[in-house]
């Protein structure tokens, strides 16, 4: 994508995405805590309380931080859409589903339910202001193209995600409300196949040709990937009403199917790529697209009841661990040291020559990504086969945690070290178009 279609003179302060970028992966230590502490009983079956809290645990406290704070960021540079008062709307959510996050942990954990009476307030204001944040800029956005109108899909399946969730949260916390079995398929559904797949979908074919110097996404799949997999969403939940399941058996292999392509697309586009040097990020990448593709063929294979139950916790680690999470580890090592780098070249900072590769070596990123590889591969092995397994796969998925987060630390020391000019005059402006980011590599 040419760097004129970026909007960069709408970007908002590095704070506003930061904040969210380095909470998220003090979620994943949370969580290796949790298995460690719990053992077996949280890959057991996914409905046992310490299932629930490692859940959320990694979905809510790492992915959607992760994925709302390069919202912030996509909306307004991508988009042209940016967020009403973005520090305010930032500070709100952060510190709301932050706080919510724990004390729904922390009631499925304890069972507790002023805890999870507590998360549903948190959670539920703080999405509220984000969607309604989101939903005002789309409306209002400088550029009605592909990516603004595609934008729609996952924060409208993020709203779907947040009702269904706060229902059965409100269900565990009310004991009056009755608990339809048809909303604890349909709210991992639309977390997973709806708000996280269809902004991965949205922000790979923006990124995948840019920074890993692939060919596009054939256009004619690229403008209608979101709209009929958002469309197979709905018609798949409302299936599940019925009485006779083969309408949503068929929907979901379809689905399933939809995802299927997307990740084997990918992957071909990769292989084509113009610069035959990878990176940590295209690593990444690849783990999440190969993950995505056996988790696809392995929910297909659950609903048309050729695998069994037990094959669960498996299909959550691979659709968790090792799709949302690989890909969100690779479009962070791009995401923050190119802020870093944009925001220091705005204000005339910085040195001659500074470049993104300036703020993180490949060598720490190397690092946590084989941790986070052996950290993948034990989980689904414990999931599998050897419950003992759990007890290194933990360690392993904390260490990465804390990999991550000290390599990203080590991009905002970098930014925090570079000389800023002694005054404003003559400082350049983000409307600049030193916006192309192979530039910046």
């Amino acid at each position: 994508m040419p760097g004129a279609g970026l909007q960069l003179e709408q970007a908002p302060p590095f704070s506003v995405p930061l904040r969210f970028f380095l909470s998220a992966p003090v979620f994943v230590l949370l969580a290796a805590i949790v298995l460690v502490w719990q053992g077996p009983e949280a890959l057991g079956s996914r409905w046992t309380p310490a299932a629930l809290a490692l859940t959320h645990l990694l979905t809510l406290g790492f992915m959607a931080m992760a994925m709302l704070g390069a919202l912030m960021q996509i909306l307004p540079v991508l988009a042209g859409a940016p967020l009403p008062w973005p520090r305010v709307v930032a500070g709100i959510t952060h510190v709301a589903i932050l706080l919510g996050t724990l004390a729904l942990s922390g009631g499925f954990l304890w069972s507790e339910p002023l805890l999870l009476q507590l998360a549903f307030l948190l959670l539920a204001g703080g999405f509220a202001v984000f969607v309604a944040g989101a939903a005002g800029a789309l409306v209002q956005a400088k550029l009605q193209g592909a990516i603004a109108s595609e934008l729609w899909f996952p924060v409208a399946a993020l709203a779907v995600t947040v009702v269904l969730g706060l229902y059965l949260d409100a269900a565990r916390a009310w004991n009056g409300l009755v608990l339809a079995q048809a909303w604890r398929e349909l709210h991992p559904a639309w977390a997973l196949a709806g708000w996280t797949g269809l902004l991965v979908a949205a922000v790979a074919k923006q990124v995948v040709p840019m920074f890993q110097m692939t060919p596009s996404y054939p256009s004619l799949a690229s403008r209608y990937f979101s709209v009929a997999v958002f469309a197979l969403l709905v018609a798949w939940s409302a299936a599940q009403a019925l009485p006779d399941s083969r309408l949503a058996i068929a929907l979901g292999l379809v689905l399933s199917a939809a995802y299927l392509v997307f990740a084997l697309a990918t992957l071909e586009l990769q292989r084509r790529r113009r610069r035959r040097v990878g990176d940590t990020t295209l690593q990444f990448w690849r783990v999440g697209m190969i993950s995505l593709a056996l988790a696809a063929l392995l929910w297909a294979s659950r609903m048309a009841g050729l695998a069994p139950e037990r094959f669960d916790a498996a299909l959550g680690v691979l659709a968790i661990v090792g799709a949302a999470m690989s890909l969100i580890n690779g479009m962070l090592y791009k995401i923050v040291p190119f802020l870093a780098w944009f925001h220091l070249q705005a204000i005339g900072a910085g040195r001659r020559g500074l470049s993104m590769k300036s703020f993180l070596a490949e060598a720490p990123q190397r690092r946590q990504f084989a941790m986070h590889l052996i950290a993948l591969v034990l989980l689904l092995g414990a999931a599998c086969g050897p419950v003992a397994l759990v007890y290194p796969a933990a360690a392993c998925l904390g260490l990465s945690a804390v990999l991550l987060f000290s390599n990203l630390m080590k991009v905002v020391g970098g930014y925090r070290a570079m000389p800023r000019p002694a005054t404003s005059e003559g400082a350049r402006t983000p409307a600049r178009s030193l916006a192309e980011p192979r530039r910046a590599q």
